[in-house]
């Protein structure tokens, strides 16, 4: 027999949605994306591309585009509003309605004094961004159709609209339309239809290039209006642009879903003057490429296939180093399913719902990786649909499996329930302190509740027949303003551990409820801890794949994470391109360190020594083939299975 049963759950049909704009800040290095269901990401490209936070999204709230200014994020849509987000609190700030009906584009001058908005009424409206707020500050010169795409000159002076069949420039200062240019139509059937300028980029030296719906590239001169170059690039719609931070590179997004990159090259050997040559096409997508962003050393697309692309330009890193591999990211870097071991029970948490399954069991033996005959199979219990308009963000079961919660970023609900005649019944008295949570976890003995607030902070909640009872508030001494994203309770009920953005880990003793100890801060953000239930020392895994084990008794790093960081990490490890999301312990064998990412299994035994720098590292198939005195000499610590035919969550 094997020394697990494993249960291949493949009942969780989580489906991202379609990437509708992007906005990379590249002062802070953080992309902000947004998808069609309004939820947006933060991702930490200076951090091996994590992504450290998420604000869910909302019914009605389909953003079109995206806009940084400094580190404040703004965004516009289709219901004619603006928001500003709280990136600390993960949830919009306010928003202001701009009258003007549906906004299509959003753009700030270099400056970060001014932000345009592009509307459906034809009007390029201004706003004052100051400290707290937008203040609307005038109207630019209205024009007969919708405002689709906008783009700064660098100098904050001018700015360029594209419309349907043309492209127009303004004085920002005076308001006034200063040129009109005309887009040609397609060719045969479509030149009786309107071209739609999806994009648009203003560079320094005047030159303006679009993007359309005709499938065209094209080059203007924006001094004096006229036409310099047309890049026919597909049969159908262009629909994003974007420009590296020197101009001398741009690419192309097309709803075939390619990427067109263009260079400002000499295009013959010894030529002094430059142009716009096309140099690169990109087949990543399956659809519509519907949002770029040009980083120094990337391109990063996404659209309708849900897939972030980042693809490294490799006349710009070193070729066959971590830098230069592809990487594509569709399943979010956190987790979204929570387990009642003591129950069998599994929540799955979507925007709008919860799913509570009760897991298969399986009575036969067999060896090890054989697939067991299912005696019951998996059962869905209930479906919980979310009240009001915000989606989940966050959801806990507790491991006794009578109590589930779930916040938004508005709301708090909590149900007790009945796992014998399946039945759920909703806890409506419940402490002020409880309005909303980043994050949720209970108590191994489901007694309490912890959720984790504002500032950092975490709220600790008594569970009580048939309430519940505000016990205390636990607060960092660090002062940090950034929300926890991981929550972690020991097995016997004594630590709470919880990691932050600002890359802070904080251990808490529930006895005294008060501040154990702070972990030494590590430069990259957590992205799982564990406590283990007989050493108490907490294991954290980082986004750059780095893995520390503290001791809490001793309030320093073991013996075996300072090894460990002695000898470094194998290669092929930190390689990989998927954050650990999990760790856990093996009960039978205190040695045993349990962990997984997207596509990945790991066992990590502290029994064994470290991989050295060439040894085999995925060599368990190997190992198994050997004879047991070889297989002891071959033998590391890590124990890995990788390459699931589907997603481990």
């Amino acid at each position: 027999m094997g020394e697990f049963k494993v249960h291949r759950v493949r009942f969780f049909d989580y489906m991202p949605t379609a990437i509708r704009a992007m906005a990379f800040n590249s002062r802070t290095e953080r992309l902000a994306l947004a998808r069609a269901d309004g939820a947006l990401e933060i991702f930490n490209f200076a951090d091996n591309y994590f992504q450290e936070k998420v604000i869910p999204g909302q019914d009605g709230r389909a953003v079109e585009a995206l806009c940084w200014v400094g580190q404040r994020l703004f965004s516009a849509g289709l219901n004619g509003e603006i928001t500003e987000y709280d990136l600390e609190n993960l949830r919009p700030r306010y928003t202001v309605e701009a009258y003007g009906g549906p906004i299509w584009t959003i753009s700030s001058n270099s400056q970060g004094t001014l932000l345009a908005v592009g509307c459906e009424d034809g009007t390029v409206k201004m706003f004052e961004i100051l400290e707290e707020r937008i203040q609307f500050q005038r109207n630019l010169d209205r024009q007969k159709g919708r405002i689709i795409s906008l783009s700064w000159h660098p100098s904050g002076t001018l700015i360029a609209a594209g419309m349907m069949d043309m492209i127009r420039i303004f004085d920002a200062e005076t308001g006034r339309a200063t040129h009109r240019l005309l887009v040609e139509r397609g060719v045969g059937a479509s030149k009786s239809k309107e071209v739609v300028v999806w994009s648009i980029v203003f560079l320094s030296d005047h030159t303006i290039v679009s993007g359309d719906s005709a499938g065209k590239v094209q080059i203007w001169d924006g001094v004096t209006g006229t036409l310099v170059r047309t890049q026919l690039v597909t049969k159908w719609d262009v629909l994003a642009l974007s420009v590296s931070n020197d101009e001398s590179s741009l690419v192309a997004g097309t709803s075939e879903g390619t990427v067109v990159q263009f260079q400002f090259i000499s295009s013959t050997v010894g030529q002094q003057d430059k142009e716009w040559v096309r140099t690169r096409t990109f087949k990543n997508h399956s659809h519509d490429v519907r949002a770029l962003a040009h980083t120094e050393t990337a391109v990063v697309s996404g659209g309708m296939d849900t897939q972030l692309v980042v693809r490294p330009l490799l006349d710009k890193v070193e070729k066959n180093t971590q830098e230069s591999a592809l990487r594509k990211m569709t399943l979010p870097h956190r987790s979204l399913v929570c387990c009642a071991k003591k129950a069998g029970l599994l929540l799955f948490q979507f925007p709008d719902h919860l799913e509570l399954w009760r897991l298969g069991e399986s009575d036969g033996h067999g060896k090890p990786g054989d697939s067991l005959p299912v005696k019951r199979k998996p059962e869905k219990l209930i479906q919980l649909k979310r009240k009001g308009e915000d989606h989940i963000c966050c959801s806990a079961l507790s491991p006794c499996g009578g109590w589930l919660a779930y916040s938004t970023v508005t709301s708090f609900r909590l149900y007790r329930l009945q796992n014998n005649n399946i039945s759920i019944t909703k806890v409506s008295k419940l402490p002020k302190d409880l309005r909303s949570a980043h994050q949720l976890c209970f108590s191994p003995d489901s007694s309490k509740l912890f959720a984790s607030s504002s500032h950092s902070s975490v709220i600790v909640v008594a569970l009580n027949q048939p309430e519940c009872k505000y016990l205390h508030t636990l607060k960092p001494k660090s002062g940090s303003r950034q929300p926890v994203h991981l929550l972690f309770a020991s097995e016997d009920g004594k630590w709470l551990a919880t990691a932050n953005t600002d890359c802070e880990i904080h251990v808490y003793n529930l006895d005294k409820l008060k501040l154990h100890c702070t972990v030494p801060v590590y430069s990259s953000c957590p992205t799982a801890i564990a406590i283990h239930p007989t050493t108490s020392n907490l294991v954290a895994v980082h986004a750059d794949q780095q893995i520390f084990e503290f001791s809490l008794v001793q309030k320093e790093y073991t013996e075996w994470s300072r090894k460990l960081q002695k000898q470094g990490l194998h290669s092929l490890w930190l390689e990989r391109d998927t954050p650990i999301t999990h760790v856990a312990f093996n009960p039978q064998n205190p040695a045993h360190i349990i962990l997984h990412d997207t596509f990945m299994f790991c066992i990590i035994d502290q029994s064994l020594p470290l991989p050295e720098a060439k040894t085999p590292f995925y060599n368990q198939m190997t190992l198994r083939s050997l004879p047991e005195p070889q297989r002891i000499i071959h033998s590391h610590a890590f124990k890995i299975c990788k390459n699931f035919q589907v997603p481990l969550y």
